[in-house]
């Protein structure tokens, strides 16, 4: 891909709905050259878009700013991602005789195929993930051309709920702002911080959010499940509200004292925190609301990976990813509850960074918004249009009037007759000026004709040529 082809992106999220725009270097660095968000807790909840005016409204404001950071450049389709709480893997197995020695492409499209018909109430397949063929008693990734009896195509059907991929259309579609591709948050997500060996030797990326958990398990380079929790980051601050307090003051608490796994240093006055009122609360009751709910979300997602039937095959452990992994200690206490050793956070994709570092920070929150941003591979923007006419410039050049058509021109006659006026016309101008001349030495010529007597001529002898010109036509 060239550097000069650019890519934008736009993310709806439970809490914020975000634009960006960039290049992607030979190298594969990105470089950022547009970002922008807005509030989305009016119109989103749990990644379900609920009013599609409002999300229309806001899109179409992230694209007009995103134009306003490009100058001459304009966005005129973007990425986007789907994701939420109906998001999740269903199993399938198709299963057929192979027709001949080998598997062709024929019978492999056909399964394939089957499985789309695979149904599911009131939901949708997105996607599927590729899994393995089981041949025989063998498993083969790419079944073409293998020999054998019998083969099962084994699926992972990506499916939501059908409201959550019609919404989020709808709203793009409102906005006038055209999709380039509709990705699965989580699986671009994984491609974009996840590393090769992470992914082939086995992990789970759990992505903290604002009101949902989203948990990918992979081996062998494939996704093996995935499942959204309905808990989240906004659960915890509603909970501080308990200690009376404003939802916002709430958050700002979380994120400056929160601490998943506190610990009271031995001294003889707890440590306290100030509210803006002037109360006083003590760190170790603010940190047992944070500590109960996380706990709770914790059990919820290690559960999920056990229930994938991979929670002994993840040699790289788990990766944390999302604006709640910045919780103080959430890798601690995740270690502790599930005997995991190996876990790491994830602050943003693996793919270096440049440009807009005062906002997109190296926190988690902007992992999925970037990571559309890795997966986008088709040009989205063009020159802006000339917003006024262009006035015509003055043209030096000088006119050059047209010859005009000669209406007789294929009539002999008067061909003829033209060309005689034309010499008895010159003849006049030159004896005109030879008499002139003349009249300026003081010498007249002797009978020399006055100037009314050579009009009187010339019309006498006009009117004789076209009464017999005119007659011969006539005849």
């Amino acid at each position: 891909m060239a550097i000069t082809e650019i890519i934008a992106a736009v993310e709806l999220s439970s809490s914020r709905i975000a634009g960006i725009a960039g290049q992607k270097t030979p190298d594969g660095a990105l470089h950022i050259l547009a970002y922008v968000q807005e509030n989305a807790t009016s119109f989103v909840h749990k990644g379900l878009v609920y009013n599609i005016d409002k999300a229309a409204q806001a899109i179409a404001s992230i694209v007009d700013r995103l134009n306003a950071q490009l100058d001459n450049l304009c966005v005129t389709k973007v990425y986007a991602a789907i994701g939420g709480m109906s998001l999740h893997t269903q199993k399938n197995a198709v299963s057929r005789t192979i027709e001949g020695d080998t598997v062709s492409q024929a019978l492999v499209d056909s399964i394939c195929d089957e499985n789309l018909t695979y149904p599911v109430e009131d939901m949708d397949i997105l996607d599927v993930a590729p899994q393995e063929y089981r041949i025989d008693n063998t498993r083969q990734v790419d079944a073409v051309g293998v020999a054998g009896h019998n083969i099962t195509g084994q699926f992972l059907n990506i499916v939501a709920r059908t409201a959550l991929k019609k919404n989020l259309e709808q709203s793009f579609q409102h906005a006038d702002v055209e999709i380039a591709e509709l990705l699965i948050a989580p699986i671009a997500q994984a491609k974009a911080v996840l590393t090769e060996t992470e992914m082939r030797s086995g992990c789970a990326l759990v992505d903290f959010g604002a009101t949902t958990t989203t948990i990918s398990v992979y081996k062998s380079n494939l996704l093996r499940y995935l499942a959204v929790v309905p808990l989240g980051g906004n659960n915890i601050t509603r909970d501080i509200t308990a200690l009376k307090v404003e939802e916002g003051e709430a958050e700002q608490l979380k994120l400056t004292y929160g601490d998943a796994y506190y610990e009271e240093e031995e001294s003889d006055t707890p440590a306290v925190c100030t509210l803006s009122d002037g109360r006083m609360i003590e760190l170790a009751t603010l940190n047992d609301f944070v500590a109960a709910r996380t706990d709770e979300i914790i059990d919820n997602v290690w559960n999920l990976i056990q229930y994938s039937g991979y929670a002994d095959h993840l040699l790289s452990g788990i990766v944390f990813a999302g604006g709640g992994s910045n919780l103080k200690n959430i890798d601690e206490i995740f270690r502790k509850r599930t005997k995991q050793n190996k876990v790491r956070i994830a602050p943003t994709v693996q793919a270096p960074l440049s440009g807009h570092k005062e906002t997109l920070k190296n926190d988690g929150t902007c992992c999925t918004i970037v990571a559309l941003l890795v997966a986008g591979r088709d040009n989205c923007v063009k020159p802006k249009e000339m917003s006024q006419p262009v006035a015509p410039q003055p043209d030096d050049t000088p006119t050059v009037t047209p010859p005009q058509p000669d209406l007789f021109e294929n009539d002999e006659g008067m061909r003829r007759l033209t060309e005689e006026i034309r010499i008895r016309r010159q003849k006049e101008e030159e004896e005109k000026k030879e008499k002139e001349k003349k009249e300026k030495t003081g010498k007249t010529e002797k009978g020399g004709k006055e100037k009314n007597g050579k009009s009187k001529g010339l019309s006498k002898w006009w009117d004789n040529v076209t009464k017999t010109f005119f007659e011969d036509s006539e005849m």
